[in-house]
């Protein structure tokens, strides 16, 4: 794959990503070269009451500015996300970040709560299709006087039918209690208020820092933090990105015959927020947490504390997939309307359609949109 450049370098720093990107063809849609798409007029969809053409988008992680949210406007992305910010700057783990993941199975998939994942998953740098890869980037994130003028920059590059989105996530400190924590999630929403946005996500999925779980594991505090954040943005619709919760009780394993006997852990999720009315969509899921090694069994990530990473591409369809019908049952069963934007895997057209599918809202691809600038394209002409 050595004549195929992605928008994002995973052979630079996030430092130089961030200050040269996006590359490949977004990169030539940025110098005119690559004809622009037909404007949408009127708009075909809707995401959260604002006017899209395609219900299809990038999520947050791979968008690092208004450079990358622009030209993937102009590949035909009508949703980009903006990179996760934060009150305050915040650094990157260490080079490299992306590396190619390998897991054993005939498909390439990798299966949540399964042995291969603490017992370790090759990573290196023969990066094949269908695409897997590391995500050890650790929500990096410009000072606010910085990123305040660009997502305001980037909210203005919107087209006709499309919308940019930001991502958001509260910063854990030493020596800050619970309520400054809430505090530092309500600050930065209202920080994102004032570029202009007309809606926002809000990141669960991640990490607390010092932490090996993640917030949305912790649907009490999601619900005291967005009933925060809520209070703080008004009208504003807020997403909640969530990573892959397990369900309770399962019937037939992973394969095609699995029923979910018991969800409580995800419906009690859905009860703290969207049915409060504090959040009006989830996006699912963000990565897969699993132990990567090199050929040798050797820690692939170097640096304390980097023995595990998420992975993202190919390999999480599945889970994403099962999260998007589980929590589509659940709006069904509790009568609710919140939205579901499907993340994880997607990697072609049929991709996207097995996410409307399963009840998805709006799709969001992000390795498969890097190997593939025209992936939105694509999927336009299929639709």
């Amino acid at each position: 794959m050595s004549d195929f450049e992605p928008f994002y370098n995973v052979d630079l720093s996030y430092e130089d990503n961030y200050a040269r990107g996006p590359f490949g063809e977004f990169a030539a849609a940025l110098r005119g070269d690559v004809p622009a798409g037909e404007a949408a007029s009127p708009a075909k969809s809707s995401f959260l009451g604002i006017p899209v053409d395609l219900p299809f988008g990038i999520p947050a992680g791979p968008l690092l500015n208004e450079r990358f949210t622009t030209a993937a406007f102009r590949m035909g992305f009508d949703i980009a996300t903006y990179k996760t910010v934060r009150s305050r700057a915040w650094g990157c783990n260490p080079f490299p970040n992306v590396l190619a993941v390998h897991p054993t199975s005939a498909d390439g998939s990798l299966t949540p709560g399964s042995a291969e994942l603490d017992e370790g998953v090759l990573a290196d740098t023969d990066y094949r299709l269908p695409i897997s890869i590391s995500n050890s980037f650790g929500v990096p994130s410009r000072d606010p006087d910085e990123w305040q003028p660009d997502m305001r920059r980037a909210i203005a590059a919107a087209g006709p039918g499309q919308v940019l989105l930001p991502s958001f996530q509260g910063s854990r400190v030493e020596g800050m209690s619970g309520d400054d924590y809430i505090a530092d999630h309500v600050a930065t929403a209202r920080l994102v208020c004032e570029t202009g946005a007309n809606l926002m996500e809000m990141n669960t999925s991640c990490p607390n820092e010092g932490h090996n779980r993640l917030l949305c594991h912790d649907p009490h505090l999601v619900g005291r933090i967005t009933e925060a954040v809520k209070g703080e943005i008004g009208d504003r619709p807020l997403i909640v990105k969530l990573a892959y919760i397990p369900p309770t009780e399962v019937e037939g394993g992973w394969g095609p015959d699995r029923r979910v006997i018991d969800d409580a852990a995800l419906e009690l999720m859905v009860r703290q927020t969207a049915a409060r009315g504090t959040v009006q969509a989830f996006s699912t899921i963000n990565t897969i947490s699993a132990r990567l090694v090199d050929a040798n069994g050797g820690q692939a990530l170097p640096g304390k504390g980097r023995d595990r990473s998420g992975v993202c591409g190919s390999a999480i369809r599945g889970a994403g997939l099962d999260m998007v019908s589980r929590l589509a049952a659940i709006r069904e069963r509790l009568g609710l309307d919140y939205a579901i934007i499907g993340v994880g895997g997607v990697v072609a057209p049929e991709d996207y359609r097995a996410y409307r599918a399963a009840g998805a809202d709006v799709v969001m691809s992000a390795t498969g949109a890097m190997w593939d600038a025209e992936l939105a394209r694509k999927i336009k002409a299929d639709d």
